[in-house]
C-alpha cells in the first residue's frame, strides 16, 4: 500500500538504506526501547497494549484534541480572535484534506507520550502560506545536524525512499529532553515498569490459560519410556481454561506435585495495582480518570480534576502553542499572532461553585452579565436590557452612577435603572 504522505514530498531524496531513528542532535544521553530488566521486550506498541497506558494516552489526547484551538491577534485592548487568518481554518477545523483538527491534534499527543516527539510536515504555496499540516510517524524520522551545524530531518517512507526535510517545513514538538531538539520517550525512559506490567500482565494470561492449574511434576513409581508423549497427553486432558475444573485420573500409581509459588505468596494481585498506580504516576494521570477509583472519594475528584488540567494538561499546551507560534507565522507576524488553547472548560468546576464565583465577579464590577453568559455559552443581552453594565456591590446600581459616573454614560444608565428608554 502506497504511503499517503508519499506524494507530498517536495525536497530530493537520499539514496541509501533506512537510518534507525535516533538522537544523534548532540551528546546528551539517548535512552531506547528494547529489553527491560523483567526480560520483557518494551516499545511504543508493546506499551500501548497495556490497558492502562492506552488509558492514560488516551485521556490526555482525547482531553487536548477536545479543547478549543483558535488563532489570536495582539491588540490595543487585548487578544482578539483572528478569524480570517489562513491558520485559523486549519488549526481549528482542518488542517488537511484526510483528517479534522480533532485527529491531528489526537494522533500528535499519541506520538508525544509514546515516543517523545511529534513531527508535521508543513505544506507551502509559492508565497510561502501555509496550506496543509501533515503528521509524521515519529519512528521513521532521524534527526541530526549538518557540517554547519543546522538541524536535519530525515524522514523514511513505508518504500524505504530517505526524504530531507528543511526545518522550515518541520512542526516539531519534542517532550521532555536534556538537550533543548530532542524529547525523550516516557516509555522508553520507565521501560523496568511498563516491563513489570507487561510481565505480570503475560503471567497471569498464561495462569487462567493454564485452567488457572500451577505446574508441577508428574511422578511415577518406575521408569518412564517416553515422558514426551506423557507430559503432551497430560497438558491435552487437563490444560487449559477449557479443561479447567476436570478430575485428574492418575494410573499406575502416579502422583502429581505442584511446584508453583501461589499467587498470594507471590502478590500477584498487589503487583498489578501498584503497576497501574506506576503508569498512572509516569504520565500524571489521576488513577480515577482511567477507571481506578479504589481511593477516589466524591470530596476530592473534583480538585483532582481541577489539578489533572493544571498541572498534566497545561504544560503539553504551552508546549504546543510555542512550538506552533515559533514554527507556524513568519518573522513579520510573530509578536503579532499567537496561537492559544481555551482551558477554561477544565476550570469550570461544579455548577454551584461556578455561581458563586460568578456572583462573587458581578457583585464586585469585574464582570458583567455578558462576561458570565459567555462563559456559559449563553446568548447575550442587548444594552438596552443592561447586559454591559458593571455593578458595583451595595444596591447593586450601575457603577457609572457612583460619584464617579458622569457625562452620557451616567445619564444613559440613571435611565436604563428607572425604566425608560436612552
Amino acid at each position: 500500500m502506497t504511503n499517503p504522505f508519499t506524494r507530498l514530498f517536495r525536497a530530493r531524496d537520499k539514496p541509501g538504506r533506512r537510518a534507525s531513528p535516533k538522537d544523534a542532535v548532540s551528546a546528551a544521553p539517548t535512552f531506547y526501547f528494547g529489553s527491560s530488566i523483567s526480560g520483557k521486550s518494551v516499545t511504543a506498541r508493546s506499551a500501548i497494549q497495556l490497558s492502562t497506558v492506552y488509558a492514560c494516552v488516551r485521556v490526555i489526547a482525547e482531553t487536548v484534541a477536545s479543547l478549543p484551538l483558535n488563532v489570536f491577534e495582539a491588540t490595543d485592548k487585548g487578544g482578539v480572535k483572528a478569524l480570517e487568518h489562513p491558520l485559523q481554518r486549519l488549526l481549528h477545523d482542518e488542517p488537511n484534506p484526510e483528517m479534522t483538527s480533532f485527529i491531528w491534534r489526537e494522533t500528535m499527543l499519541s506520538h508525544l507520550l509514546l515516543w517523545g516527539n511529534s513531527y508535521c510536515q508543513i505544506l507551502r504555496t509559492g508565497r510561502n502560506g501555509i496550506v496543509g499540516l501533515y503528521p509524521l510517524l515519529p519512528d521513521h524520522m532521524e534527526v541530526d545536524r549538518d557540517s554547519r551545524g543546522k538541524l536535519t530531518y530525515t524522514y523514511t517512507t513505508s518504500e524505504g525512499r530517505m526524504v530531507c526535510l528543511d526545518p522550515t517545513d518541520v512542526l516539531h514538538i519534542p517532550g521532555l529532553g536534556f538537550d533543548g531538539v530532542m524529547g525523550y520517550s516516557p516509555i522508553a525512559l520507565e521501560k523496568s515498569a511498563v516491563g513489570l506490567s507487561i510481565a505480570a500482565e503475560e503471567y497471569g494470561s498464561k495462569f487462567f490459560g493454564n485452567g488457572a492449574m500451577p505446574s508441577g511434576v508428574l511422578t511415577h513409581p518406575n521408569t518412564v519410556k517416553d515422558p514426551k508423549r506423557l507430559r503432551e497427553s497430560w497438558n491435552a486432558a487437563y490444560g487449559g481454561s477449557a479443561n479447567s475444573g476436570k478430575v485428574a485420573i492418575l494410573e499406575e500409581s502416579m502422583t502429581f506435585t505442584p511446584i508453583s509459588i501461589p499467587n498470594d505468596a507471590a502478590q500477584f494481585l498487589e503487583t498489578r495495582k501498584f503497576q497501574v498506580t506506576e503508569i498512572c504516576r509516569i504520565f500524571r494521570v489521576p488513577p480515577h480518570m482511567i477507571g481506578d477509583l479504589e481511593r477516589a472519594t466524591f470530596s476530592n475528584i473534583e480538585s483532582q480534576n481541577i489539578s489533572f488540567a493544571v498541572h498534566t494538561i497545561r504544560p503539553w499546551l504551552v508546549r504546543i502553542e510555542q512550538a506552533m507560534d515559533r514554527a507556524l507565522f513568519p518573522e513579520t507576524e510573530k509578536g503579532r499572532f499567537y496561537v492559544r488553547f481555551n482551558l477554561d472548560g477544565l476550570m469550570r468546576g461544579d455548577y454551584k461553585s461556578r455561581m458563586e464565583g460568578y456572583a462573587i465577579a458581578r457583585q464586585n464590577g469585574w464582570m458583567s452579565a455578558n462576561d458570565i453568559r459567555e462563559l456559559e455559552n449563553l446568548n447575550p443581552l442587548s444594552d438596552g436590557e443592561g447586559g454591559n453594565l458593571y455593578l458595583v456591590n451595595g444596591n447593586m446600581i450601575p457603577i457609572t452612577m457612583t460619584a464617579a459616573g458622569t457625562g452620557k454614560e451616567g445619564a444613559d444608565a440613571q435611565a436604563i435603572d428607572a425604566g425608560k428608554p436612552v
